[in-house]
């Protein structure tokens, strides 16, 4: 069982990874910043994180290609795979091809966004995404969002589990004499095309001076940049169909481009924490006029 400390210093590896999955990730680099030999770096990754690194690095280049195949179809696939961090069509093909068992092609085919969605395996999200989609997408604003420090606690699953994530980060707020008051949460997936308890999620509280002791609890920056806002209000269960229509229907036709940071929501009203499950947030879109 990986020790606290262990678990701290692969978190810092995979806040660098996510920082930018397009460029090269090299395992030696990962365990230098672990403070780690790299045969001790590798066990240890896996042990933390359930997938070998290099298994894991390829897996969210191919998530991220496989949404701007999806929402990007003016950039060629070459482009969309130097985006997503390979060196060639060929082994973005490979690669690709060796996880979502068709080609960058088939997969960009109209009839593929029409296949079920993951999350919709889940009957209450399932009724919502039905009830919602037939709805306008709301309003967004651009916003020049600033960076911002935060200390988290990573989750793996995107169900009612998250509440876990969002207890722990709660308590240790209570014992450090934290302002739990401004909460966030990053999606590192996209749940229309991975399944719900594969989806990687990272619950945040800002901070105004840094951690001390480091455990459970690290932190981290979210990025600054320009970001589509959108205000949402619902219920457990209606958030990943709203986020799912925005990115299937506005995102392809905004001509905007969306970046490799994460999507993350800042909480009004957190449906992990409310009694009812109810949510007030801003769901915020890293993007970009060019690629």
């Amino acid at each position: 069982m990986p020790t606290s400390q262990q678990v701290s210093r692969i978190n810092d590896v995979l806040y660098f990874i996510h920082q930018d999955i397009s460029k090269e990730l090299l395992a030696k680099e990962l365990a230098s910043i672990a403070a780690y030999s790299e045969q001790h770096f590798h066990r240890l990754f896996k042990a933390v994180v359930g997938e070998a690194v290099h298994h894991y690095i390829r897996r969210i280049r191919i998530e991220f290609a496989a949404n701007q195949l999806m929402f990007d179809t003016k950039s060629s696939v070459l482009a969309i795979a130097t985006k997503s961090g390979f060196s060639s069509v060929s082994s973005f093909s490979r690669a690709f091809k060796a996880i979502f068992t068709m080609s960058p092609g088939q997969w960009r085919s109209s009839e593929r966004q029409q296949q079920d969605k993951p999350f919709l395996a889940d009957p209450e999200i399932a009724a919502c995404y039905e009830r919602l989609t037939k709805g306008d997408i709301p309003k967004y604003q651009l916003v020049e969002r600033p960076k911002q420090h935060v200390a988290y606690v990573r989750h793996q699953g995107y169900d009612r589990s998250i509440t876990d994530a969002w207890q722990t980060l709660k308590a240790w707020a209570t014992i450090e004499g934290r302002d739990f008051s401004r909460q966030f949460g990053v999606h590192h997936s996209n749940p229309a095309l991975v399944a719900l308890k594969e989806c990687r999620y990272v619950a945040c509280l800002a901070i105004d001076y840094p951690i001390l002791r480091r455990g459970l609890v690290n932190s981290m920056t979210i990025p600054a940049g320009l970001h589509a806002v959108f205000t949402l209000q619902g219920r457990y269960g209606e958030l990943l169909p709203q986020l799912s229509n925005i990115l299937e229907h506005w995102l392809p036709t905004s001509g905007y481009k969306m970046l490799s940071t994460p999507v993350y929501v800042y909480y009004r009203k957190n449906q992990f924490l409310t009694t009812d499950e109810s949510f007030d947030l801003d769901i915020c879109l890293p993007i970009s006029l060019y690629n």
